[in-house]
Order: C-alpha cells, then sequence, then structure tokens
C-alpha cells in the first residue's frame, strides 16, 4: 500500500472548525421540518461507502449481508501491513549489516603492493565470506518485501473495484431496502417514545422553566454557541477515522491528529461550559441538595452563587491576561505541526465570559422565584 503524507494545514483546521458547525446546523434542521427519516437515506449509504465502504458499513447499514465480503479483504490486507511492517525492519537491519560487511572487507584489503600476511589473508577472505552472507539476507528480505506489497497492492485493487462497483449498485438497493422497510413498518405497531431521564445529580435547578426577558437573551446566546460548539465533536469522527486507517492500513501514523483534536475538546469544554450550566447538566456531587424544596434549592443557589463569582471573575481576568500575552508574541505549539496557541487560549476568557453571563442569569430566575413563585 502507497504510504500517506498529508498534513493538515493550520488553515483548514481553523476554517473547519468555524464553517463545518454551520453546515451541520442547516442539515439538522432542515431533517427536522422534514421529520424523522422512514427509509434509508442513499445521502448515508454514500457517506457510509466513503469513510468505511472497505469494512462493508454501507452495506450492513442497508441490512445486506453481502456486507461482510468486504471484511475478508480488509483484513488479509491489515496482515499484509503487519508483514510489510516485519519485512520493511528485516531489510533495514540486513542492509546495515551489509554496509558493515563491506567496511570490514575494505579494511581487510591489502594497500597496492603490499603483500598480505596469512593470518590477515585469512581474515580478509572471512570478511568476504560474511559480506557475501548479508548480501543473501539482504536481498532474501528484499524479495519478501516486494512478495508483500505486490500481494497487498492487488487486494487493493480487488477492495477497489468492489467499492466502485458497490457505488454504481447503491441506488438500486437503497430504493429496495426501503421499499422492504416500508411494507414491514405498515404491519408493526408503533413504537413507544420514552421520555428522557436526567443523570442522579442534574436536572434539579428549580428555575428550569423559568423565563424573563433579560435571562431569555442571554440563554439565547450560550444554547447559540453551545449547539456550536457541540457539532465539533463530529470533526474528531472522521479525524480519527483518518487516523486509524492511514496508521493501519497505509503505515503511516500521523502526529498532527491528536494535537488538533485534544485542542479542539479543549476549546469546547471551555465553550460549552454555559449552556450545560443553563441546561443543568453540571453533575453534583451532594447528599443535601437533592432533599431541599424548590424554594430551598433557589436559596441555596444564591447563597453559592458567590464563591462561583469568586472562581468565575478570576478565571476571566487571568484568562484575559494569558490569552492577551499570547496573542502578542503570536504563540505556537512546539509541535511539528506548529500550530497556533492563541485561539486556544482566546476561549479561556470568553468562556469564562459566558459562565459569568449564566451566573448572573440564574442569579436573576433564583432571586424572582423565591419572591414571585417560590413564596
Amino acid at each position: 500500500m502507497p504510504s500517506l503524507t498529508f498534513i493538515l494545514p493550520h488553515w483548514l483546521y481553523w476554517s473547519t472548525l468555524i464553517v463545518f458547525p454551520l453546515i451541520a446546523i442547516y442539515f439538522v434542521r432542515r431533517q427536522r421540518r422534514r421529520g424523522t427519516p422512514a427509509r434509508p437515506s442513499l445521502f448515508i449509504a454514500y457517506m457510509f461507502w466513503l469513510c468505511a465502504g472497505f469494512m462493508g458499513v454501507h452495506r450492513l447499514y442497508l441490512k445486506s449481508v453481502w456486507g461482510v465480503v468486504f471484511l475478508p479483504v480488509f483484513f488479509a490486507i491489515l496482515y499484509c501491513n503487519v508483514q510489510i511492517r516485519d519485512a520493511r525492519e528485516d531489510v533495514s537491519r540486513t542492509k546495515a549489516a551489509v554496509e558493515t560487511a563491506h567496511t570490514a572487507v575494505q579494511r581487510a584489503e591489502p594497500m597496492a603492493g603490499v603483500q598480505l600476511a596469512p593470518e590477515a589473508a585469512k581474515r580478509s577472505e572471512v570478511a568476504k565470506v560474511e559480506a557475501g552472507k548479508a548480501e543473501g539476507e539482504y536481498a532474501v528480505a528484499q524479495e519478501e518485501l516486494d512478495h508483500w506489497r505486490s500481494v497487498s497492492s492487488w487486494l487493493a485493487i480487488l477492495m477497489a473495484a468492489m467499492l466502485l462497483l458497490d457505488a454504481v449498485l447503491l441506488p438500486g438497493v437503497v430504493r429496495r431496502t426501503g421499499e422492504r422497510e416500508a411494507a414491514r413498518s405498515a404491519t408493526q405497531p408503533t413504537e413507544t417514545v420514552v421520555p428522557p431521564v436526567h443523570e442522579a445529580g442534574t436536572g434539579e435547578d428549580p428555575t428550569l422553566a423559568f423565563h424573563t426577558r433579560i435571562t431569555d437573551a442571554i440563554e439565547w446566546v450560550n444554547v447559540r454557541t453551545g449547539e456550536y460548539v457541540a457539532y465539533w465533536s463530529v470533526i474528531s469522527v472522521f479525524v480519527y477515522y483518518y487516523e486509524v486507517i492511514a496508521r493501519f492500513v497505509f503505515n503511516s501514523p500521523t502526529n498532527w491528529v491528536h494535537e488538533s483534536m485534544f485542542l479542539m475538546y479543549g476549546m469546547q469544554y471551555m465553550l460549552s461550559g454555559a449552556y450545560a450550566y443553563r441546561e443543568d447538566q453540571h453533575v453534583r456531587v451532594d447528599v443535601i441538595y437533592a432533599k431541599f424544596s424548590p424554594r430551598g434549592k433557589a436559596i441555596a443557589d444564591i447563597i453559592t452563587s458567590v464563591f462561583f463569582f469568586i472562581f468565575m471573575l478570576t478565571l476571566l481576568w487571568t484568562g484575559a491576561k494569558f490569552a492577551w500575552d499570547s496573542i502578542q508574541f503570536v504563540e505556537h505549539s512546539f509541535t511539528e505541526w506548529g500550530v497556533q496557541y492563541w485561539p486556544v487560549k482566546l476561549t479561556m476568557p470568553i468562556g469564562a465570559a459566558l459562565m459569568v453571563l449564566q451566573g448572573i442569569s440564574k442569579l436573576i430566575k433564583d432571586i424572582m422565584f423565591i419572591a414571585r413563585r417560590g413564596a
């Protein structure tokens, strides 16, 4: 299999983080308007074909047993790549042995017009024999490497032919699967929708359904920000998918995948905190709060908000200084990828500011809840 040398450009990384959520939000909203799809989607089928067709996932999505045909070919390619990796090591080892043996032969050769002593002549003959032996081992190792490369190439050609054939057949397979699904759903009862259950320690805020004009404006910003960065998680699926394929199929592991993703998740963590706070999804480790009445919970939230604002305002101030220093020095990572750090650090004061705004919204609702509804 050929090697992959692709390195993600910085401009593509940042533009993807900006543009991809907008595209995802558009498609999600369009699908919501259309309702839950009752039949398999040709678009999704082609997405599976493009991203995981080598394992027959597109066929399995369409409930076609022909998907298992792809698995033996794929596992055979993985096996060949393991053999190629071992053969490369043998070639490297034997080539180094050949170079060492040639150096020994050159040192054992006499200078022009100089007669070798019997012991020196014997050492020269031994060196030549060792050089011949090393060359033979190198030739065998190179032949083994060429063999596995050839087998892997033919398997890759076979896989490509199978995928191209399925690319043509997919519309018909989707249509037939949709007809079977429609016939089956007509004879089956409607499934009961189970309401979501909050995780323990969450969903206990008594003001979740409380609204004012100011708090709604603040929460609109935080909800939109949280939904926006939530789609970054989808990006990681594609990026880590690329890493797995590059590493195990093409023997081309990367260094930029891990760095790009942990930076992305760090930014997502900072920017989505206010959204999680608004939805009351920060888990509480307590044995008292859950036993309070709604009024008691609101009072407890007002009292503990003092510590919340101390912490978040400190984070906002120090994070702003941290980000400003990074912007001034145009800070980059110390890895070979060398991505810019200042956008990452800029999310610290932005996330803290969003948390402060959400804290203000929560405090307003708690006070109004006690004064109007909780009394």
